[in-house]
């Protein structure tokens, strides 16, 4: 079996996918094989994705494993006959949004500058917790007023606003930075850049200060950010560029929950 995995292992290296996707791809793979008791044919995919909607997995932890499993079976095992698994419809569920207020709250609710910072900056740059934790110093461009986001979400570069209200906080924290201590906008203690679940434990914290009641995680900042500058006016091309959607239909979602869409409305009753 470890063969197996280092030959997919380095498959995804070679095709250039993320540190995050390739240990995912490995572990549903390694999950398939001692499932099926290394009988590797790609017969047994369907009925182990049964098996895993049995178990309550949910949709897209499924749609995950087969596309793992078709990769391990296409690009390792060499077998290219056609897959005619087709992935689980996903539950179309809207992102849930945080008012301008609420979002004051939690940044506010922070107990050290460095979190209060990192929240604030995820919010008004509207950046994935990956995409914060991986920031340098280099990535701020104060005189124009931007954010170098390197290898994105499918292995993009691109563009993002740098909040103007941030920009003497954030100039005077990189001034007041220890040289020796790395290139990472944001350190840990240990040095080298902050871990995914240490902001999200960050921010979870924050909302429970603040008496924040809805369900939320730290992306609802990424999520808040889009559906305010859509209030805001801005086209919604321009939105998909600063958040480096693929497709103008991920970024029109945002549109479904803007107040614009219910401020000329009113209920008859």
């Amino acid at each position: 079996m470890k063969i197996l995995l280092n030959h997919l292992r380095e498959a995804l290296i070679l095709r250039g996918y993320s540190g995050k996707t390739i240990k995912v791809y490995v572990s549903a793979t390694m999950a398939f094989i001692k499932w099926c008791k290394g009988d590797l044919d790609a017969n047994m995919v369907k009925p182990y994705l049964l098996h895993l909607k049995k178990q309550g997995k949910a949709v897209q932890t499924i749609n995950l494993h087969l596309n793992a499993l078709k990769f391990f079976f296409q690009e390792v095992l060499g077998d290219k006959s056609a897959w005619n698994i087709k992935t689980l419809k996903k539950i179309k569920k809207l992102p849930v949004i945080l008012s301008r207020k609420e979002i004051e709250q939690i940044i506010d609710s922070t107990n050290s500058k460095k979190h209060r910072l990192s929240l604030a900056l995820c919010y008004g740059a509207g950046l994935r917790v990956s995409e914060l934790i991986a920031l340098k110093v280099k990535d701020l461009d104060f005189e124009r007023g931007t954010v170098f986001i390197r290898h994105g979400k499918g292995a993009k570069d691109r563009l993002t606003l740098l909040p103007k209200r941030l920009e003497d906080e954030l100039y005077l924290w990189i001034k007041a930075k220890d040289k020796n201590t790395g290139d990472y906008l944001f350190e840990s203690r240990r040095g080298g850049c902050l871990t995914t679940r240490c902001i999200q434990k960050v921010f979870k914290k924050a909302c429970e200060r603040a008496g924040i009641s809805k369900d939320v995680g730290i992306h609802a900042l990424r999520h808040s950010f889009a559906t305010h500058l859509i209030e805001n006016g801005v086209n919604l091309r321009h939105v998909q560029f600063l958040l480096g959607h693929q497709s103008i239909l991920t970024t029109q979602r945002y549109t479904q929950v803007s107040m614009d869409s219910f401020n000329f409305m009113e209920s008859p009753y």
